[in-house]
């Protein structure tokens, strides 16, 4: 078997490429150990996400030199890579895997896999290594697939380093002993080599053309754009919404009052005249019934503009400049307004009782006209009696007393129909009254709404302007650095290729 040992890198070297590449360094150091591992043909892959491993799997697949993973669940196996979940501690079955493992001889390297989708890893790695400790510390190291995926992609070495596959790669490597010949370990060298002068290359190239600071540029320039904090478009929004909203509910109450008025006239058809009395107080019921309606639509539409206000704001940008002024923006405010509103309290009147129907000369005439059909009509009947000698002194006294009920009948349906006249009139005064009322509390609710709206985002556009010259000042400073920083810049790099050349 030839040597596993190959030429290092000179302690110059070894340090650029430590500050450059160090997942590189890591795995030509692994490659170049003189404690490397009897060779394995490969290592069983144990645990983790089916989509997860297959990820990685491949994302492995394309370092040198190649790591051959199998999903195999016989044993002995002379090396395992153990893949933990992120989002949750090791359980009692993952335990007693790794017990039998270990039991066996196996080597095992613990990966923590997805650890991108997990705001509290970190807790849960140390939770693992705590437990997987047997006494001697445990070495996990957190990987991403999708990381690795995303920063080939795209050419960031940094997301690359930061996905730690390259780093798994290395301990596999050691591990599994996948460099037994000074041929391969050359050929790790060189990748690493030229890994690492391209990743130099690249930030000579952002150095030269200025593309170190273009991003800082950029956000200046999107931020010194809006000059009012964005207050204008969030504002202007507002506007709109509350004109619609204005007629929207304008049209509601128009309606309602129109159905209300139909309906009472409808009442008043069939009220007898006894019920007339108690009338008044029943269409003071149906208008506070009405007015809770009309409330429920006010604050569903204040409700409305609140989410309206809190996505222009975010759209705007000002959702920063809002958490900085302790804030969230547009939380709560429609809440507010029907807090402190100053029209919840004013319910819509009817107004005072109709007064008595005062009787006039048509009354008066009515009486004299009905006691005229009346007598006419008590004549008209008893005629017939009238062939009949002996009932002939009864004929005055019937005939009187069936014209004077005739009359009354008369006289006291000539005086409801008035007084439903009377009290159609009423209803119809009373309605127009309601309605005034209830459009008043229309516009007085929108228009503290507004109040309050646009107090909360002009105190949010304020924030959002200080943090936005702020911000500002911050990046006017980085790129006065970043120019004054620019030769020495340079200069290492040009250092460090230089130290690579004869490396």
């Amino acid at each position: 078997m030839e040597p596993r040992q190959a030429p290092k890198l000179p302690e110059v070297a070894e340090a650029v490429v430590m500050r450059w590449n160090p997942h590189g360094l890591a795995l030509l150091l692994a490659v170049q150990s003189d404690t490397l591992a009897p060779p394995a043909a490969s290592v069983a892959l144990i645990g983790g996400d089916e989509t997860n491993s297959v990820l990685l799997r491949a994302e492995l697949a394309r370092f040198v030199p190649r790591i051959e993973l199998l999903a195999t669940g016989e044993r002995p196996v002379p090396v395992a890579c153990v893949l933990l979940e992120a989002g949750a501690p090791i359980g009692r079955e993952g335990l007693g895997a790794v017990q039998r493992l270990r039991a066996d001889g196996t080597r095992i390297v613990f990966a923590l896999d997805g650890f991108h989708a997990h705001c509290e890893w970190r807790e849960v790695l140390e939770r693992d290594a705590l437990l997987l400790s047997a006494g001697d510390p445990v070495e996990i190291v957190p990987v991403s697939a999708r990381m690795e995926s995303a920063a080939r992609v795209s050419g960031d070495a940094a997301l690359a380093d930061r996905s730690g596959v390259g780093l798994l790669h290395a301990r596999l490597v050691a591990s599994a002993g996948a460099g037994p010949s000074a041929d391969q370990a050359a050929i790790v060298r060189e990748k690493v080599l030229a890994e690492t002068r391209r990743r130099i290359g690249v930030e000579l190239q952002k150095l030269r053309s200025g593309g170190d600071v273009a991003v800082l540029r950029a956000e200046r320039a999107t931020l010194l754009a809006v000059n009012d904090g964005g207050r204008g478009a969030v504002t202007g929004m507002l506007r709109n919404r509350l004109h619609l909203a204005r007629v929207d509910l304008l049209h509601e109450v128009g309606v309602r009052i129109r159905a209300l008025n139909a309906v009472a006239r409808a009442d008043i058809e069939r009220l007898p005249r006894s019920g007339q009395r108690g009338f008044p107080q029943g269409l003071q019921n149906s208008v506070e019934k009405i007015t809770r309606e009309i409330d429920r639509a006010i604050y569903q539409r204040l409700a409305e503009l609140d989410e309206l206000v809190e996505k222009a704001v975010r759209a705007s940008e000002l959702t920063a400049a809002a958490g900085n002024s302790g804030s969230a923006p547009g939380a709560g405010v429609s809440a507010q307004v029907g807090a402190s509103c100053s029209w919840a309290d004013r319910r819509p009147r009817v107004g005072p009782e109709p007064e008595p129907r005062c009787g006039g000369v048509e009354d008066h005439l009515m009486i004299a006209l009905g006691a005229s059909a009346g007598f006419g009509l008590g004549r008209l009947v008893v005629l017939p009696l009238a062939l009949w000698e002996a009932v002939d002194y009864a004929l005055a006294p019937v005939s009187l007393l069936l014209g004077a009920a005739a009359a009354g009948w008369v006289v006291r349906a000539r005086r409801q129909l008035a007084d439903r006249a009377h009290l159609r009139q009423w209803v119809a005064d009373a309605l127009v009254n309601v309605k005034a009322q209830l459009e008043q509390r229309v516009a007085t609710a929108l228009v503290e709404a507004e109040e309050r709206l646009t107090d909360h985002v002009v105190r949010i556009a304020t924030a959002h302007l200080v943090e936005t010259d702020r911000r500002v000042g911050e990046l006017e400073a980085q790129l006065r650095q970043a120019a004054q920083r620019r030769p020495a810049l340079l200069t290492a790099c040009e250092r460090d290729l230089g130290a690579l050349e004869f490396a």
